[in-house]
């Protein structure tokens, strides 16, 4: 029998598709507070924000009239039709997100509009009302989420631990925050503060708040524009990597977004830079026509169609690719140990976070703000007791509650306009010590007075954070870079100073107050893929005659693959015929391989031709027998004199990428004198070097 199912068994199934953990909850309303203009958002949870979690906003609010209809689904003001969808830039548009979050949860939303003198204050459970009550508020949006799947057991019971959900937000806070860096992000955990940014705009300094020095001091910028299609924001250097993809992040029109064509054309453009198995770091802000892009493929809006993914892959890649060409990467070493280093960051962080005032727990502020309502409050009843008798009078509650309750919560946020001074959580200032314990009028010149002293306070914080052009300021972002040393150029080269080798695969360069170590292996390994690739590219293929000439043994099924491609060894310079039923002769192979086993290398080439079989071109297997190369380099452990020292740095140095073998394994390392110095205690670690 077919039945038509209940509204409410609807909304937790819809529900489902939006929200399935705690970050969706997370997502959905930081994307809320976007989308209404906040420059400030303070996300706070507890246990994983399944039992808690609250997001303050200082947009522009919603108006009373519009709360109840906001928790109806399809509800928005974001579209109107369907063809708002080709144009749209706002990062909701569906009208889900408040529908499902409070048809699975407990949901508590203060919110006040600018031109209101109150705000309202309304709370929803499983999709029922349950409050809807006028209340004092600063501008801006307070939501409250308690209780997630409280009313759905089947899908409590697939969320995993407080600390893999909470990671989960950590995350998406993360990504906004990187999303926009004219957002000031606040976010908090069980109480304790995680990640804080200023709002000032400058990426870079997000950077620098979120991941600390060693990733904001090694990061290529990249701003680019082809044929509607641009990008602008940082990469990380070569040696800037994880074993996982957590680090790459990248933004379209603004949105947080995965795209396979994205990551794997980010990748693509490493390729060589970086170790394999290794993924890197980036930040990047594309731009695309909104006609060529639908992000409405994803129930959360997590993906993107672009009209012509080739176009898309190459500007990434190419992009990716000509910025790491750009700047040295040379990696500077650190002599300190990581307990030395984790002291060193906690401590500048201090001093860059000095000027930033702490949520509500300035006692003074508190007073302040208790001070100005009771003086109002005083007015009011000497204005209502001249008319009125005295057991009609003002109840006397009204501040006092306040202003222990304002001193004693650390976790609000006036920085983020986090002033949700009513009813912030069911510890905070509570409906009774608002509309029961004052009438209307108290409670108006509540409101008006706390909101004008928000008001101010909001300004003197946004003043106070924002980055002033002095030195201080500046070190957290653009000063901090590495500095481009131009160690590898021409002039450079004149004054490089060649030590000596060390345990016989070392050698020492001394240049401009740093010591350079090169990786005589991963050099001479490098300078012979990219002289391979070159003669590639301009199909000049030089061959070394093999003296005896060697014959390899093979089975028919390799002997067919090796004249079937016949063509494409002799572009690439090896010289075969065939020798009996079941072997070839071997008579040249090409210039820059003389050395490796014969049998070795037609051994791996042949696995390349079964493998590879569709994608087998002259560029394509030049690009393997270059991963090769470096069975014929010169190996560690080997003694060479210093001439082949200095003439393998000369070839190093002619090279676009000479910082890291076709494996991505760096070449070279430094060293700077500071470092040294500081090892010997000629350099004190309290001194000022230590934040350059």
């Amino acid at each position: 029998m077919i039945k038509v199912l209940d509204q409410e068994t609807i909304n937790k199934i819809a529900a489902g598709e939006v929200i399935d953990r705690p970050s969706s909850v997370a997502k959905e309303l930081i994307e809320n507070a976007i989308d209404a203009g906040a420059t400030a958002i303070t996300v706070e949870i507890k246990e994983g924000g399944i039992a808690f979690l609250r997001i303050t906003d200082n947009g522009g609010g919603i108006a009373k009239e519009d709360v109840p209809t906001a928790f109806i689904r399809h509800a928005t003001s974001k579209i109107m039709s369907i063809e708002d969808l080709l144009s749209v830039s706002s990062l909701g548009f569906r009208g889900e997100a408040l529908a499902s979050i409070a048809a699975v949860s407990q949901v508590e939303c203060i919110t006040k509009i600018p031109s209101d003198i109150t705000g309202l204050r309304y709370e929803i459970h499983g999709g029922k009302e349950i409050t809807c009550e006028e209340i004092g508020a600063p501008t801006g949006t307070t939501l409250i989420i308690k209780n997630l799947f409280y009313n759905v057991p089947a899908r409590k019971k697939f969320l995993k631990t407080p600390t893999t959900e909470g990671g989960y937000i950590t995350d998406l806070v993360t990504k906004l925050a990187l999303s926009r860096p004219d957002i000031s992000f606040k976010y908090i955990i069980n109480g304790n503060n995680k990640i804080a940014t200023s709002g000032n705009g400058k990426l870079q300094d997000v950077i620098y708040h979120i991941y600390g020095k060693d990733i904001s001091a090694n990061l290529i910028p990249i701003k680019r524009s082809v044929g509607g299609l641009s990008v602008e924001g940082y990469i990380g250097k070569s040696f800037v990597s994880k074993g996982n993809r957590t680090f790459e992040h990248y933004f379209v029109n603004g949105r947080a977004i995965r795209s396979n064509v994205v990551t794997k054309a980010i990748e693509e453009g490493y390729k060589s830079f970086i170790m394999i198995h290794r993924f890197p770091f980036t930040a990047l802000h594309f731009t695309m026509e909104s006609e060529k892009l639908d992000v409405n493929v994803h129930p959360q809006k997590m993906e993107f169609k672009y009209a012509d993914n080739e176009k898309l892959f190459d500007f990434v890649k190419d992009s990716v690719r000509g910025a790491l060409l750009q700047p040295e990467m040379i990696q500077d070493m650190s002599l300190r140990s990581a307990k030395e280093e984790k002291a060193i960051t906690i401590e500048r962080q201090k001093k860059q976070t000095a000027h930033v005032p702490e949520p509500f727990e300035n006692k003074a502020r508190a007073l302040r703000y208790g001070e100005a309502v009771n003086n109002k409050v005083e007015e009011v009843k000497k204005n209502i007791e001249s008319t009125i008798k005295t057991n009609d009078a003002i109840k006397p509650v009204t501040t006092s509650s306040q202003r222990e309750e304002i001193s004693n919560d650390k976790n609000e946020n006036i920085q983020n306009n986090n002033l949700d001074i009513v009813n912030s959580n069911k510890e905070d200032i509570t409906r009774e010590s608002i509309s029961e314990s004052i009438d209307e009028n108290t409670n108006k010149v509540v409101a008006e007075t706390t909101a004008k002293f928000a008001h101010q306070e909001i300004v003197q914080t946004q003043v106070i954070e924002t980055p002033q052009t002095n030195e201080s300021q500046e070190q957290t972002g653009e000063q901090l870079s590495m500095s481009i040393e131009k160690f590898v150029s021409p002039e450079a080269r004149k004054q490089h100073r060649l030590i000596g080798q060390v345990f016989k695969t070392y050698w020492l360069i001394e240049f401009d107050n740093k010591l350079y170590i090169m990786d005589q292996h991963a050099a001479h390994e490098k300078v012979m893929f990219e002289k391979l690739m070159k003669m590639a590219a301009e199909k000049k293929v030089y061959s070394q005659q093999l003296l005896p000439p060697k014959v390899i043994h093979i089975d028919n099924t390799e002997l067919t693959l090796l004249n079937e491609h016949k063509e494409l060894f002799e572009k690439t310079g090896f010289e075969f015929e065939d020798f009996g039923d079941d072997a070839v002769v071997i008579r040249a192979v090409p210039d820059d391989i003389m050395g490796v086993d014969p049998q070795l290398l037609f051994d791996e080439l042949i696995n390349v031709l079964k493998d590879d079989r569709g994608k087998l071109s002259v560029d394509f297997f030049v690009g393997k027998l270059s991963g090769m190369a470096c069975k014929a380099a010169i190996k560690g452990n080997t003694e060479i004199s210093f001439a082949e020292a200095d003439e393998l740095l000369d070839k190093l140095m002619t090279l676009d990428n000479p910082y890291n073998c076709p494996h991505g394994r760096p070449t070279m390392i430094s060293l700077t004198k500071t470092e040294v110095e500081r090892k010997f205690k000629r350099i004190q670690d309290n001194s000022e070097d230590e934040f350059l």
